[in-house]
Order: structure tokens, then sequence, then C-alpha cells
């Protein structure tokens, strides 16, 4: 066939070679706005070469390494020993080794950590996000191992290592370890007390042997691992090494490898104990208490990979329509793609602004014990949790359609985002769990709702429909009739009064503006792009496109 039929005209280029970090203003001033100056220089600089090695050919060819070449599970050796070793691509190895290095599991150990760690979250996020899933529990078994100094003293350090050391041997020889989780199990869910996975104590103070399942274990080529089980005394936290310090494996039969919708680049997998020795984490009969610590951590980064997707979609799109000429001129100045594009950047922004402010106030809490900020963050982290991860699926797929049919085909990335935007949800609690954990903290933590009033408070007077939406939210909390029923409309309004009242505060006039009359004001369709058309779209969408 002749070679002019195949002339390529109209199409834009790779978003490749940018900072991913700098491209991105919402994140930038996030980080100018909370981190304190003494460190803003030096954060500026981490995460400036991080978001160019985010931005690289490089790093983009590893992520799509990583999710076409998924782990494979082999549960013997040639000679019939149980070995279950989970094989990865290089690829994955590579990220992990990045991500560790950026500091994605060390937020516990610096000044700003829980706000440097997030931003960085972010950027890495955006390139691959399956191996951010045992970045997020290593980072996470901290503060849950904190219940037991002598353990914390043991473990932190190698949790918190800036050195990725794959491979299974005792934790003791290793310059890093990361962590998994197992809570769930078959006939229990997100129901974990009804877990049938038996520990029984050993003459070793605080050991015991388990015998049981999980039905999902996330990350299970992990050094340990934190799991739930029935002690004499009750539901229980243990924290179960794969290696012993002897060298010997500790029992711990992988039975498959999930196949997912989307995460494929991450192993999940189902398990059995079977004389499986652990260490007892808090005391009997508390082990929901104790790994809640975990679970919170990892809640807030399921607010931040839903993030660090939609930032990544909405630059796809923006950039795809700055390049895409139809109809006579770019995409990007047509007006009703304009608005469509508009209104995904407002979305992404909100999301992005609530989650900094959320690792802002872990920092208050952990650098100097605020109970304001704890108080806040119990019903702020639910209802981010909630809502974020739930605008992330409409958003992905909306931003696939901006590219049209190149959108649909697994070359441009979008697919790999749309695959991956449900999971977040899903994990550590879905949205019903999310809710109801909401309406546990208004029914039971009075401070809870009153510091997430006097957070919400700050922009009184500056719009007058977030004022409104703040009156309407509390007139929804005053009535308890039918409360649980009403739990996700509860929860939804929540977080919009809070995104709202953040980017009044914060963001450009325009944004705040289109924010408050489409999410707080009514004036929004069903479907993005439905944006008053009176509003500065040109200046929203000028703001979110990334540079190329």
């Amino acid at each position: 066939m002749a070679a002019t039929t195949h002339a390529v005209t109209n199409q834009a280029p790779p978003l490749v070679g940018y900072d991913v970090f700098a491209a991105d203003r919402a994140l930038t001033e996030g980080v100018e706005r909370h981190l304190e100056p003494s460190l803003t220089a030096e954060a500026r600089e981490e995460l400036g070469g991080l978001g160019r090695a985010a931005g690289s050919t490089q790093a983009q060819e590893w992520g799509v390494l990583a999710n076409a070449n998924p782990p494979t599970l082999h549960t013997h050796d040639r000679y019939g020993h149980r070995v279950d070793e989970v094989e990865f691509h290089p690829a994955w190895h590579r990220l992990m080794a990045k991500g560790v290095s950026a500091g994605l599991t060390s937020a516990w150990s610096r000044p700003g950590g829980h706000l440097r760690r997030a931003a960085a979250f972010l950027v890495w996020g955006q390139v691959e996000a399956g191996h951010t899933c045992p970045l997020s529990m290593t980072h996470a078994a901290v503060p849950a191992l904190r219940a037991d100094p002598a353990l914390a003293a043991e473990w932190e350090h190698r949790l918190t290592s800036t050195v990725y050391d794959a491979g299974l041997r005792p934790a003791s020889v290793k310059a890093g370890v990361v962590f998994g989780m197992g809570m769930t199990e078959k006939q229990g869910g997100s129901d974990v007390r009804a877990n049938t996975t038996r520990a029984a104590p050993l003459a070793e103070d605080g050991a015991y042997e388990l015998t049981g399942h999980k039905w999902f274990c996330s990350a299970p080529m992990s050094d340990g691992f934190l799991v739930l089980a029935q002690a004499p005394e009750g539901l229980t936290c243990f924290l179960l090494p794969r290696v012993l310090e002897d060298g010997t494996r500790n029992p711990f039969a992988i039975q498959r490898l999930k196949d997912k919708l989307g995460n494929r680049s991450n192993a999940s997998a189902e398990v059995e104990f079977d004389g499986t020795w652990a260490r007892r984490v808090g005391d009997e009969g508390r082990g929901v208490r104790t790994i809640i610590e975990m679970v919170a951590a990892t809640r807030l980064d399921c607010v931040l990979g839903s993030a660090a997707i939609m930032r990544q979609a909405v630059a796809q799109a923006i950039h795809h329509c700055t390049y895409r000429e139809a109809f006579g001129g770019r995409l990007v100045d047509k007006p009703l793609m304009r608005n469509v594009l508009a209104d995904l950047a407002l979305e992404s922004e909100a999301a992005t602004t609530l989650a900094l402010r959320l690792a802002a106030a872990q920092d208050a809490v952990q650098d100097t014990g605020s109970e304001q900020e704890r108080a806040f963050l119990r019903i702020a982290v639910p209802a981010a949790k909630y809502w974020v991860t739930k605008r992330c699926t409409p958003l992905a797929a909306e931003a696939l359609e901006c590219l049209g049919g190149n959108g649909y085909v697994e070359e441009s990335g979008m697919p790999r985002l749309l695959r991956e935007s449900p999971l977040n949800s899903i994990w550590e609690g879905s949205g019903n769990v999310q809710a109801l954990d909401v309406l546990r903290a208004l029914q039971r933590e009075p401070q809870a709702l009153n510091a997430f009033l006097q957070e919400v408070g700050r922009a009184r007077g500056a719009d007058h429909r977030l004022d409104g939406a703040i009156k309407d939210l509390l007139t929804e909390l005053a009535d308890l009739e039918g409360i649980e029923a009403r739990a996700r409309r509860v929860v939804e309004r929540i977080a919009l009064v809070l995104q709202g009242s953040l980017l009044v505060r914060h963001a450009p006039p325009e944004v705040a503006d289109a924010f408050c009359a489409s999410r707080l004001g009514g004036d929004w369709g069903g479907a993005f792009g439905t944006l008053p058309h009176s509003l500065d779209l040109r200046s929203v969408v000028e703001r979110a496109r990334p540079a190329s």
C-alpha cells in the first residue's frame, strides 16, 4: 500500500518529558500553603526531581511493562518443596525502588513528613497505581506497631528505610522491608469480627500459632503482614513474618492470586495459615482498635490514589484537546469541550486540595499532638474516602471520552486508568462502610463535628452558596429520623462543603466560583460538562493544563 496513505497528522504527541509536580498548580500551591517555610525549598527540590522522573519516557515505560506483565505465583520449587513465591517483572521492582527512595514509606521520621509524602504519592501514583499498594501498607503499618513499643523498636526503622530490598530473607538482614495486610475472610468481608482464623498462645511471651485463612491478602510477596485472628480473649492483631529469624519459611500457603479488574501489576492473594508463627500487637481482644491506625492511614492513601488517577486523566484529556483539531479549530477552544474539561479540572483540583489538607492535619497530630486536628480527621478522612474515590470512576470515563476512539485503545493509557479507578472506593472499606463510620463519629464524638464545623466555618461569608450549603447540612444533621438510610447523602454533603470551603479560601476565584455554582449552588447537570456557561471556564482549563 502506498506510504502516502499513512501520513500521520492531527495527533497529540505523547505526554512525556515534563515535570508532573511543577505542572500541577493545585499541588504545588498546596505544598507551599501547608508546609513550614523552612522546609519548602528542600521539598520543592525533592518533588521536582520526582516529578521529572514521573514524567519521563523511562518511568512511563516501567508503568506499561509492570501492568502488561502481572505477577506470577510459584507455589513449589522443582523438587516439590513449598515455596509460595510471587515473581514480578523487573519494571515493578524499579517502580518500587523509586517509590521507597522518594520517601513514600518514611513519612513518620521527618518534619512535615505526611504532607511531603502525600505530594510525592500524588506524583508517583500517576506513573502506575498498582505498586503503590505495598508502599501504602508499609507506611501505614508504623502507627499500628506503635501499640507495642518493643515491636516498633524492632521494625519501624526497617519499614521507614529508603532502601528497597526485594527477596524473602530474615528481616534482620535486610536494608528495608515492605508490609502487607490480611483482614478479610471468605465468610465475613468487611465484617472482620466474623473472622474464624484462630490464634493459639505459645510458651514464648507474645507468640502465637495461627490457623485459618485470608480471602484477601494484599502484597503477598511482603516481608511481614498485619493480620487479625481470634485469640482466647477475642479478635486480636498480629505481626506475621514471612521468613523466621533462623531463615526458615513461615507456613504461608498462597492458594492463588486474584484475577482483578485493574491493579494488575499488584498481587492480591488468597492465603492459608497452618501452624503459622506470629507476634501479638496490642492487647488480646482489641485487634480492630489496634489495626484501625493502619486502616486510617491507608484510607487517606485511597484518597491520594484516586486524586492521582484523576489528575493524570485530566492532564491527558487537556493535553489531547490542546493539540487535536476538529471542526475548524482546536478542541480545547470549543465551548462545549471547554465546559467538559473545566468540569473535570474542578473535580480533580477539589480532590487534590482536600487530600493535602488531610495530610497536613496528620502532620499536626504527629508533630504537635493537636486534638483539634485529630477530631477533624475523624470525620474528614472517611468522608473524603467516600466521596473522592467515588468521583474517580466517572471522571476517568469522561476523560477517556475526550480522546474519542483513541482513548478506548490500550496504547493511550486511558483504559488502564479507567480499570484502576473503582479500586480505592472498595479497598479499606467500601462506600457504605465509610458512610456508617462518619455516622458513628457524628453520634459518639461531638468534638469531631465541632472540629469539622470550625474548619468549614473559616470560609463563612465568602460565598453565599457555601453558606447556604452549610446551613442545609446542619438542618440535615439535626434530623436523625432514618439517618442510616440517608448516610450517603449526608456524607456527600459533608465532603462537598469541605471541598468548597477549602477552594473558596485557597483556589483562584474562577475555580471557587465554578465549584460553588455547580456542586453547592445546584447549577449543574447529571454529567460532566454541564457547568454554567457564564463562568470563566477558559481560566479553569488553562490552570489545569500540563506543560509539555
